[in-house]
């Protein structure tokens, strides 16, 4: 990983304290040290990653600092108008586009970091069919989940419907009861704060990428993608 060599060491704290100040004037005078010690170090990390996951036959890419989310929010219809995130957060697709179903996150903040992969509320369409590739191929599925296991990771359960879907009601009560009725398909882990300023950091957001692909390559699949 030549280019990355850790987020800046006020990167957390710039963060910590653009919660307590939520203003442009303040924002645009710190504006140079957000660019040097978080988006910079964002963009080479994500180009490290983007050629290590070449290499290692990953199918995820970034497209630069494209592929990092704003720091301003959006307020449009928002009752807390604060006008900044204070976190930074970017993601990696088949395409390096951010709006494609399958993806790694990676999310930097003084309230925790995380790395997160998987499908995270597709659209309807794409939901139905990772719900049927679960109930048309019930050992595949428990195959996967049993590799995520192995690799420590668990598919989260937070973002759950609380009966199954139209279509899906022979599965009630059954093993697959509670994966058809998921609407985000996501597993994460977290990211040592220790490391968020080491080009070690890297290496581990790979590691967990390496542990959560059968996830993407079982909803990949279910979507056609490959």
């Amino acid at each position: 990983m030549p280019g990355f060599k850790g987020f800046g060491p006020k990167a957390l704290p710039f963060l910590k304290a653009l919660k307590f100040h939520q203003n442009k004037v303040w924002f645009d005078e710190n504006k140079a040290l957000y660019e040097s010690d978080i988006v910079a170090p964002m963009v080479a990390l994500l180009d490290d990653l983007s050629a290590t996951f070449a290499k290692a036959g990953i199918a995820l890419k970034a497209n630069g600092k494209r592929s990092i989310f704003r720091i301003h929010r959006d307020v449009r219809f928002a009752k807390d108008k604060s006008p900044y995130k204070t976190h930074s957060g970017a993601v990696m697709t088949r395409s390096g586009s951010k709006n494609e179903n399958g993806l790694l996150y990676i999310h930097i903040g003084p309230d925790g970091c995380f790395a997160a992969a998987g499908f995270h509320i597709p659209e309807p369409s794409g939901l139905a069919l990772i719900r049927k590739e679960i109930a048309v191929r019930p050992k595949q599925f428990h195959a996967m989940e049993a590799k995520l296991a192995a690799g420590k990771l668990k598919l989260g359960t937070e973002n759950q419907l609380s009966r199954l879907p139209r279509g899906f009601e022979a599965l009630k009560d059954g093993p697959l009861d509670g994966a058809v009725r998921l609407k985000s398909f996501i597993v994460e882990e977290s990211l040592p704060a220790k490391l968020i300023t080491r080009p070690g950091l890297a290496e581990t957001i790979v590691d967990f990428t390496h542990r959560a692909e059968p996830l993407l390559a079982f909803g990949w699949k279910a979507l056609g993608k490959v």
